[in-house]
């Protein structure tokens, strides 16, 4: 009996992706520099110099090619970007613009992603992602990012898992919000930088469904402004979703989960050219809440159930 072979198309793209506060280090004008260097916080140990791919991108992106990738998503570091508000570092800018050549050398296409969880020191201590300026704020940024590197970019995304926080306290795995009052080191990274604790709000350490609605108006007002800036690309936005799965009883509250963190990126994301599929497990929802795995079910360092099959599901 013969094997069917399955191709993927030929201009289908086999990448790989990293996020810019874990592998460029010295990352000294964000918000979670200051809260790794936190005595107290709940970050084992800080950021440092990474692996250094600030300077040594070159070296990664060839390595990419070699192992066969023709894709590599990135992100470029707002704080980098702009470390004072309405400061743009033209220094910075020319070092993303270097990156993206590198890239187009090695014949990789460049998935360039605008927010991948931090933010300037001086957006988190104004409210953050709380503060509907921020949006505002953050639209700027890709507007005059865009105009320096657009006609580099090959695929541009907006925000990574910009509704996670909103996915993580509907399923239970976060609270509505941090409490400065009740975390000493909260207070103290905030103070670290002169901000008010009440309005020191990082992304996934403030109100999560203030966050939500912001991310959605910041991801509504950068994709307008990447549409029409320098170059030619798609543009979307990344979403975390997972297998959201009732058990009997368990139907209407999955569905308000799905409405509330999923179908209202959906529906935000309908004039985009994609959306980002990131998915890690399944959620059992039950009547009273999100079950834990199963007795005897595998699960990952993270210690969430390992469920490939989630994949197919979202």
């Amino acid at each position: 009996m013969a094997t069917e072979r399955f191709t993927f198309p030929a201009n289908f793209l086999w990448g790989t992706a990293t996020a810019a506060h874990q592998v460029e280090g010295g990352n000294v004008n964000c918000d979670y520099w200051v809260l790794e260097h936190t005595p107290g916080s709940p970050f084992v140990e800080p950021s440092g110099d990474a692996c250094d791919q600030y300077h040594r991108y070159a070296d990664d992106i060839a390595m990419l090619a070699r192992l066969g990738f023709n894709a590599y998503r990135f992100s470029i570091e707002w704080a980098r970007v702009e470390p004072e508000p309405g400061e743009f570092s033209r220094a910075a800018l020319d070092h993303y613009r270097r990156v993206l050549a590198c890239c187009h050398e090695h014949k990789i296409t460049p998935v360039v992603t605008f927010h991948h969880f931090t933010s300037p020191r001086w957006v988190a201590g104004d409210g953050g992602w709380e503060n509907q300026k921020t949006a505002e704020r953050f639209a700027r940024y890709c507007e005059r990012t865009a105009a320096h590197l657009g006609d580099l970019i090959g695929v541009a995304c907006t925000l990574n898992e910009a509704n996670l926080g909103a996915y993580q306290y509907l399923v239970g795995s976060l609270p509505l919000k941090l409490d400065p009052s009740r975390l000493p080191w909260l207070t103290d990274a905030a103070r670290r930088i002169g901000a008010d604790p009440n309005r020191f709000a990082p992304f996934l350490m403030c109100d999560q469904m203030k966050a939500r609605d912001v991310m959605l108006e910041a991801h509504r007002l950068a994709a307008a402004a990447l549409k029409s800036s320098r170059g030619k690309f798609p543009v979307g936005i990344c979403l975390a979703l997972g297998d959201l799965q009732a058990v009997p009883g368990g139907e209407a509250r999955r569905d308000h989960i799905k409405a509330e963190c999923q179908d209202i990126f959906y529906e935000a994301a309908r004039g985009d050219d994609f959306i980002g599929v990131q998915t890690y497990t399944r959620n059992r929802i039950s009547a009273d809440g999100t079950l834990p795995p199963e007795p005897g079910v595998e699960t990952t360092m993270m210690r969430y159930e390992f469920w490939p099959e989630a994949l197919e599901a979202t």
